[in-house]
């Protein structure tokens, strides 16, 4: 299980959100921009950065620049969301650098659209985020209910041959309250897990893997000094998990 961590950027600083609240977030800025940031977690040993343009999710502008930065400056992949509203949008990220995406919102308008970039691009490079509240999957920036069960909407998506999927409990992200591992066991049978939202503990890490997922994302445990990214990766190397 690959731990992943997070960079969410607003206003070009670093933050954490609570359960996807703008009025609850603390910012990191005393870390540095989203490139020093992402320099760090590099030099800790993370493999892989998760980068959220938060602006561009809310409509509220984009960090576009930010993001581009970190690409160019940082031999890391990394995959990204936030305001990937057209298929040029998402090929343009692609072309440019981006490991992976993560479509949400489009995803759910055009389903169709998002297959034809996995056979251009590969599967391994294009990942659904299917945000949920109580097992019902959200979309425009965890504003708006699709009404879809969560399960049905990942069958849909793997009919499609869409082989990731960043799952994250909306009312447990920046909570550090702990996974929903019941959910991520389910759907671990059936698809490439990235778990996001509650890990607040070492302990933490280890359950979820138990559970199957092929990685985890961690923002606000580490940003809180909750535990370092490299007790994280020695912790679940040595858990075997």
């Amino acid at each position: 299980m690959m731990v992943i961590p997070a960079i969410d950027i607003m206003d070009g600083q670093v933050v954490r959100l609570t359960k996807g609240d703008q009025e609850a977030r603390t910012s990191y800025r005393d870390l540095g921009s989203p490139l020093d940031v992402a320099r760090r977690w590099w030099s800790e040993g993370a493999e892989y950065l998760h980068v959220i343009d938060l602006d561009a999710t809310l409509s509220r502008g984009d960090n576009r620049g930010l993001v581009q930065a970190i690409v160019d400056d940082l031999q890391i992949p990394i995959q990204f969301g936030g305001g990937i509203r057209s298929l040029e949008s998402a090929r343009g990220l692609l072309d440019k650098g981006v490991d992976r995406i993560i479509l949400g919102s489009l995803a759910m308008k055009s389903p169709e659209g998002v297959a034809s970039l996995r056979e251009e691009y590969g599967e391994d490079r294009i990942v659904i985020a299917l945000d949920h509240r109580r097992g019902v999957v959200l979309d425009k920036g965890w504003k708006g209910s699709t009404g879809r069960p969560l399960e049905e909407a990942l069958r849909e998506f793997t009919d499609l041959g869409l082989k990731w999927f960043l799952i994250t409990d909306t009312d447990r992200d920046g909570t550090l309250e702990g996974p929903d591992t019941e959910t991520y066991t389910k759907l671990s049978e059936r698809a490439s897990i990235i778990a996001s939202g509650g890990v607040g503990s070492l302990g933490d890490l280890g359950t979820l893997g138990g559970t199957g997922v092929e990685a985890v994302v961690v923002g606000k445990a580490l940003y809180e000094g909750l535990f370092t990214l490299p007790e994280a990766l020695s912790y679940v190397e040595a858990s075997g998990c």
